[in-house]
């Protein structure tokens, strides 16, 4: 046996060793899936939010990133603090304006990052990180609760007139967190400034179309989605669910990735594992025998997880329309996190899913990206966010694309 064999063998042996020894590496094996992607499209780098809420603009950003690899072949980090930045100045001019009656918190929607673009421009990443100082992540717990803190003292005051330094004071502890954002900047060889770097990538804002499928609204009519990050109230078209479904098929398979807001606080969402399933819940009656006795004999903590550790491909929910509706109505399905739909694939049962990047960095069986299941994808669906050129003919022409 050459010797570089034998090492890559040894290594082989040793790094199982390692994972069978750490319980928090998975083995792909020990999860009872086994996927196989029918298409993924290439997307940018899998990016990490750490410690901040911010997942909608890491999503839309790595969204919009896709497009312009789509388009021109060429890689961008578009900065996710000059977006995150500016949504807190206007979220807290809004807050003030609405006498405290609305959210302000880290949270957003996929609507924020076109609408900064429009607003302010765009920089790159390299210009403007955002971080705190001394920091190579993001963190903005501590400045989301001082934000919070300051606006909220403002707005009970109670003053007959505001003066700005309000403003300006708010712009301080942005400033001190964040740094201050850049009026004018050099990048590859060109001075820019946000705006003339934003009108530089080849991205027609009016090519974009938020989507979603609820029947307390009328479909093929926009309508505000009432969840308390959209805090801008944008609209989104509105199609039945067999057609949500479609358009994110055709999207997929015409080579377009998607900005996917959902709900992932379901006990069948594995991040860990690399999947998000949504099972039939077993009933107690279903059991016989010795298996009711110990079921019985379980805490209800004990059973709640029995109930959901699932060893591969389950039989799952039937999704409708109206079980996708009262979900919704009952608080069951939540706006909870921004992702980035690129691409499908199967379970070794032919099961079909499609494959999700995420921003929680790649220490995760999958490197950053995991496979959620069309039944999951029906139910938690919030809306997404795509060009309009992936939605099909019929499809478009009835919400007037």
């Amino acid at each position: 046996m050459k010797k570089s064999l034998f090492v890559a063998l040894l290594t082989s042996v040793l790094a199982l060793n390692v994972m069978a020894a750490d319980p928090k590496v998975i083995v792909p094996d020990s999860t009872g899936f086994t996927f196989t992607d029918l298409k993924v499209i290439k997307s940018t780098p899998v990016k990490d939010q750490d410690r901040s809420g911010t997942c909608w603009c890491y999503s839309t950003n790595t969204f919009f990133e896709n497009e312009i690899l789509r388009k021109t072949g060429k890689e961008v980090h578009l900065s996710e603090g000059f977006v995150v930045s500016h949504c807190y100045l206007d979220k807290a001019m809004k807050y003030i304006r609405m006498d405290g009656e609305i959210n302000f918190a880290e949270g957003g929607a996929a609507h924020d990052v076109p609408y900064v673009w429009a607003t302010y421009g765009m920089v790159p990443h390299e210009v403007y990180t955002g971080f705190m100082p001394g920091y190579k992540k993001f963190n903005t717990s501590e400045l989301t609760s001082n934000l919070k803190g300051y606006v909220g003292v403002i707005n009970e005051r109670k003053l007959k007139k505001l003066t700005p330094a309000w403003i300006e004071g708010f712009k301080g502890i942005l400033d001190a967190y964040m740094g201050k954002l850049p009026e004018t900047f050099t990048y590859e060889g060109k001075t820019y400034t946000p705006q003339s770097y934003a009108a530089s990538l080849p991205i027609d804002l009016n090519d974009y179309v938020a989507i979603t499928s609820f029947t307390h609204h009328p479909f093929y009519k926009p309508f505000v989605l009432e969840v308390a990050d959209n805090w801008l109230w944008g609209s989104f078209e509105n199609v039945p669910l067999n057609e949500l479904l479609e358009i994110t098929n055709n999207a997929i398979d015409k080579g377009y990735t998607i900005a996917w807001g959902a709900d992932v606080s379901e006990p069948g969402m594995k991040w860990r594992k690399g999947y998000a399933v949504l099972p039939v819940e077993k009933d107690v009656p279903d059991l016989e025998g010795s298996d009711l006795e110990r079921w019985t004999q379980l805490s209800d903590k004990d059973r709640e997880e029995e109930k959901w550790d699932i060893k591969g491909p389950v039989e799952e929910q039937v999704v409708t329309q109206e079980l996708r509706q009262q979900m919704f109505d009952n608080k069951e399905t939540t706006d909870d996190h921004g992702m980035v739909i690129v691409g499908k694939a199967v379970d070794q049962k032919g099961n079909r899913y499609f494959k999700v990047q995420n921003s929680w960095d790649t220490n995760q069986l999958y490197h950053g990206f995991f496979y959620v299941s069309e039944a999951y994808f029906l139910a938690k669906t919030m809306n997404i966010y795509l060009h309009k050129d992936a939605v099909p003919a019929k499809i478009a022409k009835k919400i007037g694309l």
